[in-house]
């Protein structure tokens, strides 16, 4: 069964295979962009469950969700309900973002940010850190074990923190391998696209300490919430509840209202921080 996302990965490679970056132009550039504002030890240093808000106007499953967001206003709503870092989609065919949101969002708030979406090549890393981007996502079930190893890597050296996303405790121990310190635990279904909101809690447990955990998919309300801070986990990524609130500021306070500070453990400190 070809899953939402080996179509979005095929997609991503095929572009990748085409495109002709220069790379030496992207080192460049990524060398010149502002220095990085370490995404993981946002995360890590919140002192209590933080969130991150995301950013995105359409999902491949729930179609549009907020079409007509202006990514600079909902950043500034996002921090000031209190969010730690912030999560912008700039893929443009399946989630109708692009780099230019990425880049209006980090302009007017001081919050970290990462670059969500489907890393296929180094010339991914390396776009991501030029266009501004504190952080990459890597998505273990698209990669090999020398793709991700390599971006681990990359990522490290350009500054950007990588979170490392798996599905359950055969991607945790891929990801482990490959050197990651930051791991999303994403609680939806690569098959049908549904939630486990068990998930997360589960191949948690499976988490080492020193490793910055965050839930991602489904995360809803503060009773979510509460519960992933009591199960060790040091954020959560939001999206959809937030995207489609009439008032994100007050959605955002809501979900962190009553929080409690949960056992996460000790972190250690990213290449970037």
């Amino acid at each position: 069964m070809v899953t939402y996302l080996d179509a979005i990965i095929a997609a991503h490679r095929r572009v990748a295979a085409a495109a002709a970056r220069d790379e030496a132009a992207l080192e460049a550039a990524a060398a010149a962009a502002p220095p990085a504002r370490g995404f993981a030890a946002a995360l890590g240093a919140a002192g209590e469950l933080a969130v991150i808000a995301e950013i995105k106007r359409r999902s491949p499953s729930k179609g549009p969700l907020a079409p007509e967001l202006d990514p600079a206003s909902l950043a500034a709503a996002y921090a000031a309900g209190g969010a730690a870092c912030l999560s912008v989609l700039t893929d443009e065919d399946f989630f109708g973002g692009s780099p230019a949101d990425l880049a209006a969002a980090r302009a007017v708030v001081d919050l970290p940010v990462l670059r969500k979406d489907f890393t296929v090549a180094d010339a991914d890393c390396l776009e991501a850190r030029a266009m501004g981007a504190d952080a990459v996502l890597l998505i273990v079930a698209a990669l090999d074990d020398g793709e991700l190893r390599r971006f681990v890597r990359l990522a490290g050296r350009l500054g950007l923190d990588a979170l490392v996303e798996v599905h359950d405790e055969a991607e945790l121990a891929r990801a482990l391998d490959a050197g990651a310190t930051m791991v999303g635990v994403n609680q939806r279904d690569l098959h049908t696209f549904a939630v486990d909101p068990e998930r997360a809690v589960r191949v948690g447990e499976a988490i080492p300490d020193g490793v910055v955990r965050v839930a991602e998919s489904g995360v809803r309300s503060p009773e979510d919430l509460g519960r992933l801070a009591g199960a060790g986990f040091h954020a959560v990524l939001v999206g959809e509840a937030l995207v489609t609130a009439a008032d994100p500021v007050g959605a955002l306070r809501s979900l962190r209202a009553g929080l409690p500070g949960g056992d996460r453990g000790p972190v250690r400190a990213s290449p970037s921080a």
